[in-house]
């Protein structure tokens, strides 16, 4: 098990990167796999009205998940940094404190998200024919909260060791378990939307179990009673890193909802092609997020052992192969875009026409302006590995307000095509703040230590 774990501080910063990230792509793939069979039974099984229940739940789920992403990604930069720096009681302390603020935020998050599904619902004007199956499913992925919660403190405690390849198999197997509990809940038993959301949630735990049986076999985690002795300093330092993470997730997810406001205007299929669109919106980020969590280990393991030099070569490499690899996924989804978003789409023909072309056109505009994507994934990864999590938290506002704005202004002038931009004019906004930010935090580092 040992041999899992990466000392990202040697070796050729592009290979290291690379391959690191391989291992989570392929994680996330498997993991995005499962989010499509969700989408593709119910959409296909279900039809329309039901692919439109689970597009007007997108960015309420999101807010949630990037708000535990954002709290456990910050967590792990300070593991990163105290594997890179040696310090190994240091990161059973930092690991023993992420598990308890962890549980603390899960509690509270699953009584917001009850709380505020159905009135955040009624403010982003969702269809009265998809009311209950949005409400349905949001309902019960909230109350799933702390097992997403406990994945994703598992996963990052293993990226933050260099490992990739355990969360890779913990979805892999996550993916089979839920496309099988698909089936069964949705095409056997007739479960419909709570089915999708309950197989989703299931395969989590199962992910989590595997994860944890893992994590039980690394000797640097061999945790005593007193690495649980959280103090005020210990607790504090955590959350100086997680929450402005999760705090930008938040206002990210929030741009989002105004968006789905915005959205919910235009109709049920609208909203469907829309949906359709934006699971494959995954699939394009893919490569982006996980060069992102190679970029939070490479720059944490190396901030902690004070080798300032590779930062600056593992950025460069890192903007490279992230733009060479949005190039070919943008190639990929305008040749075979129109094929994946029919796996989606069921009903009459002028339904599924109609609903095809809004999908088509809008995953179009995304894929030409994909590179914009990637570069923002690097380098705000790059900056909150570092150890800097609050102008990353800027880009967020930046990125909230620029989406918010075009959704509101663009549909007066451009009509229901002009949401398609919302997005891209998002992405712009925060890398303009982000690279800004990069160089101000470079120069910020300890000269001393750039031999």
């Amino acid at each position: 098990m040992a041999a899992k774990i990466k000392n990202m501080t040697e070796g050729r910063p592009s290979s290291i990167i690379l391959s690191f990230a391989l291992s989570l792509m392929a994680g996330n793939i498997f993991q995005q796999l499962y989010t499509v069979v969700d989408t593709m039974v119910v959409g296909k099984v279900l039809g329309v009205t039901a692919l439109a229940a689970l597009g007007a739940a997108e960015w309420m789920n999101w807010m949630m998940l990037g708000i535990i992403q954002g709290f456990t990604q910050g967590f792990g930069i300070m593991m990163a940094k105290e594997f890179g720096a040696g310090r190994h009681d240091s990161l059973r302390r930092a690991v023993a404190g992420a598990a308890v603020l962890s549980a603390a935020a899960a509690l509270i998050l699953v009584g917001v998200g009850q709380a505020m599904a159905a009135p955040l619902l009624r403010i982003l004007q969702t269809p009265q024919d998809i009311w209950g199956g949005t409400v349905l499913y949001l309902r019960i992925m909230f109350l799933g909260i702390p097992i997403v919660m406990l994945y994703n403190l598992l996963a990052c405690i293993l990226r933050a060791l260099g490992d990739g390849k355990t969360p890779l198999n913990a979805m892999v197997v996550a993916s089979i378990v839920n496309i099988l509990l698909d089936m069964l809940f949705v095409i056997v038993f007739r479960w419909g939307i709570a089915g999708a959301a309950s197989a989703t949630l299931i395969a989590q735990l199962v992910s989590s179990l595997f994860c944890i049986w893992h994590i039980r076999k690394i000797e640097l985690l061999r945790f005593q009673k007193e690495d649980f002795r959280i103090t005020a300093g210990l607790a504090g330092s955590l959350m100086y890193l997680g929450f402005p993470m999760a705090f930008q997730n938040a206002i990210i997810a929030i741009g989002g909802m105004i968006v789905q406001a915005v959205v919910n205007g235009f109709g049920v299929i609208f909203i469907a092609g829309f949906t359709a669109t934006n699971k494959l919106y995954g699939l394009l980020e893919i490569a982006a997020t996980s060069y992102g969590y190679a970029m939070v280990t490479y720059m944490g393991q190396n901030m902690g052992a004070g080798k300032m030099k590779r930062i600056h070569s593992g950025m460069r490499a890192a903007v490279i192969i992230a733009l060479i690899t949005s190039v070919i996924i943008a190639a990929f989804m305008l040749l075979l875009g129109k094929p994946l978003l029919g796996l989606f789409i069921s009903g009459a023909p002028e339904t599924v026409e109609e609903t095809l072309g809004i999908a088509y056109h809008y995953l179009s505009i995304m894929s030409v302006c994909l590179p914009v994507l990637y570069i923002l994934h690097v380098t705000r990864a790059a900056i909150q590995g570092m150890g800097n999590t609050v102008l990353p938290m800027l880009s967020g506002v930046a990125e909230f307000l620029m989406r918010t704005a075009s959704a509101l202004l663009l549909p007066r002038f451009m009509g229901e095509n002009g949401i398609f931009y919302a997005e891209i004019m998002a992405w712009a906004g925060a890398d303009v703040i982000l690279v800004i930010s990069y160089f101000i935090v470079v120069r910020k580092l300890p000269s001393a230590s750039w031999e």
